[in-house]
């Protein structure tokens, strides 16, 4: 097993190895997210709506 130190200098190391991105990757993605998560909730919205619709059709109110 070995020691904290140990340890510790290994995690620091394998950190030195990380690559972050840079500020125009960050902006791009979070701009894909952005997208993605509006076209998700309208999808989702036209099928609540769909089916809102379908239900009141089968229920009759």
């Amino acid at each position: 097993m070995k020691s904290p130190k140990e340890f510790l200098l290994e995690v620091q190391n394998e950190l030195r190895k990380v690559s972050r991105p840079n500020k125009q990757v960050v902006i791009n993605l979070t701009l894909v997210v952005i997208f993605v998560s509006v076209l998700a909730g309208l999808f989702l919205t036209g099928i609540d709506f769909i089916f809102d619709k379908f239900m009141r059709l089968i229920l009759g109110k």
